[in-house]
């Protein structure tokens, strides 16, 4: 009888702390997957913003008080802008996870030599690539058709970067618990929209009951929008600086639960 040996062993680590090589291409394919299709997922958001700032302007007109010291369009057009950039942002990582699930093609994830954290970092980071090309592009179109201006820099690129992250980290979780696309669309219709429609993009919290005022002050949606508006007036309905904190902890908060649930194969393993 002839012996049998063994002629395998498993390998040393080849790289070191963190994958690098595996963290980029992951980000890149994330990257290429929405390029491929950039009218559905850069061009279409764009079209959906500028038909409410086209209906708005009409519908109201002239008619509208100053908001924070501006012409109700001049207010309205960078919380239009963000909110497209928190809407999409979590439709890129949640399709991205419901997608994989349903082709079956997450076990390439799943079998890469790549850790939770650098999957739902590249993920999270590919869908923030996302929101700062939709808002540049936003940007440029929204210049030759509202009087807007750039004001402050720092603040519309963190507030841009640390929302789409965090929507990005909750497209992550949605994506893992959602089996069919009915649930996908449950989160989307009754929480991510409803949330950003509630969220300050249309008017300002000071015409609300300080009741409800209360409650728009737990909307982290309000932060990202009047953060973001903050980069374009100079002037907020809330606190930047509470704002500011409070998003920090909650990108953190929401990027380590979806770390956690893709480590214990949250509905992706048998």
């Amino acid at each position: 009888m002839v012996e049998m040996r063994t002629k395998y062993k498993f390998g040393a680590r080849r790289f070191g702390l963190i994958n690098w090589i595996g963290f980029w291409t992951l980000y890149k394919k994330e990257v290429l997957r929405f390029l491929i299709v950039w009218i559905q997922t850069l061009l279409s958001p764009i079209i959906s913003s500028l038909l409410f700032l086209g209906v708005l302007a009409v519908a109201i007109g002239d008619g509208r008080s100053d908001m924070l010291g501006y012409p109700f369009i001049t207010f309205l057009a960078p919380g239009l802008i963000a909110m497209q950039i928190i809407q999409q942002a979590f439709s890129h990582s949640s399709s991205s996870f419901m997608i994989g699930k349903i082709q079956g093609n997450i076990v390439d994830i799943l079998y890469a030599p790549l850790s939770p954290s650098e999957v739902t970092i590249a993920v999270a980071l590919a869908a923030t690539t996302r929101s700062f090309m939709i808002g540049l592009v936003s940007l440029i179109v929204f210049y030759f058709l509202v009087d807007i201006e750039i004001k402050s820099f720092s603040a519309v690129i963190f507030y841009t970067f640390i929302s789409s992250f965090i929507l990005g980290s909750v497209g992550v979780i949605a994506g893992l618990w959602a089996e069919k696309f009915d649930h996908m669309a449950t989160v989307t219709n009754f929480l991510i929209i409803p949330l950003s429609f509630l969220s300050g993009t249309f008017y300002t919290i000071d015409n609300l009951p300080v009741f409800l005022q209360t409650i728009s002050k737990c909307n982290p949606f309000f932060y990202m929008i009047d953060g973001f508006r903050y980069g374009f007036l100079e002037k907020s309905d809330g606190s930047i600086f509470v704002g500011s904190l409070y998003l920090t902890i909650l990108a953190i908060v929401l990027w380590y639960v979806s770390y956690l649930l893709y480590k214990k194969g949250y509905k992706i393993r048998s």
